[in-house]
């Protein structure tokens, strides 16, 4: 597998050694799985091909593991570019513009937000299995994992019988002010809030919020768990629940806790329309979407888009169970939109 980052040499050494472990219990898992993705006639077009190109927002110490099943599985090779959302749609953008097709599929929370022709139409078979969600209608990208958006603390510092359970409740915790924090681009968890309650109540408490407790506003969602786990602040008032257990998963003091509404959107895959590799780009899209993908994407804490697959650790769908979920999928004006409702509300200049 070839990685291509902006990131040192030193810093993918550090992850070589996680890698080789972590990779070796996802092949174990994945030999005990059904390999229903693998179509022989499509698995021998991408045998031919012999590579892909995979642009990602997934950090290497998650993806890597994950695609070493697939490469192991199929003899195909992987070239993995990670960067931000911003920088891989920026990225595919300028080469466009260039007449060069640098990928074959594009793996972000941000695909659905890419001009639509770039994109093919594709339905991977093992799509059937995947939160009704999670599909695109017009079959250009699917979800390989769910972001759920809740709040997340220091169980070092706050008491579980402490937790409020309603925003409004939040809202009068005021002995947390300074002590709690949400990443500058949470526009999600905010047009969840304001269509949980309507505009007016939903715009009330979040002023209130930002009254009362003053949340710290952080730069990256899992530097803003990170925090939370080191004892920086006490709460998040929103993360990527994917993220807080990450750093739980890893030993850290941090759990979460669900307060309706819950804002959820996807990480989704998509293939290229012009992808230099196009039945690697699909094997790869069904494999990421299959049981033995999502089983192996679950190592740091990704949270399957698939019933079947149980998440790690276990029980968060059923903790999830009961509460008001809100799927937030939002076009690049209604991003536009609610940034600046965050903006507004947080006072972030």
């Amino acid at each position: 597998m070839r990685l291509v980052s902006a990131r040192s040499k030193s810093v993918r050494s550090l992850f070589a050694a996680f890698v080789a472990t972590a990779t070796l219990c996802a092949i174990g898992s994945a030999q005990a799985q059904d390999r229903s993705w693998m179509d022989p006639t499509l698995l021998a077009a991408a045998k031919k091909e012999g590579k892909l190109t995979f642009y990602t927002s997934i950090n290497e110490a998650e993806g890597l593991p994950i695609l070493k099943v697939f490469e192991d599985a199929t003899g195909v090779k992987v070239e993995y570019v990670r960067n931000s959302d911003s920088g891989l749609l920026s990225r595919i953008m300028v080469e466009n513009r260039a007449g060069k097709q640098g990928w074959d599929v594009i793996q972000t929370t941000a695909v659905n937000k890419m001009p639509q022709e770039l994109l093919a139409v594709y339905e991977p078979s093992e799509a059937k299995h995947i939160d009704a969600g999670a599909k695109d209608p017009a079959k250009k990208w699917f979800g390989v994992y769910a972001n759920y958006n809740t709040p997340a603390y220091n169980t070092s510092r706050v008491k579980a019988a402490d937790l409020p359970k309603t925003y409004e409740e939040l809202a009068t915790k005021k002995e947390w002010a300074g002590k709690i924090a949400i990443d500058y681009s949470d526009n999600e968890w905010v047009a969840a809030m304001y269509k949980h309650y309507g505009e007016a109540k939903g715009a009330q408490i979040v002023k209130d919020i930002v009254k009362n407790l003053k949340p710290a506003i952080a730069k990256g969602h899992l530097a803003l768990a990170r925090s939370v786990g080191a004892g920086e602040y006490d709460v998040s008032l929103n993360n990527y629940l994917n993220l807080s257990l990450n750093v739980k998963l890893s030993g850290g003091p941090i759990d979460f806790w669900v307060m309706d509404p819950v804002a959820v959107f996807y990480g989704q895959i998509g293939i290229n329309a012009k992808a230099p590799s196009p039945n690697a780009a699909r094997l790869l899209s069904n494999f990421m979407l299959s049981k033995e993908g999502q089983s192996a994407l679950t190592i740091k804490g990704r949270i399957p888009t698939r019933t079947d697959v149980e998440s790690n650790p276990p029980g968060i769908l059923k903790a999830l169970a009961g509460h008001k979920i809100v799927p937030v999928t939002l076009s690049p004006a209604d991003e536009n939109k609610w940034q600046k409702v965050f903006k507004e509300q947080f006072d972030v200049r």
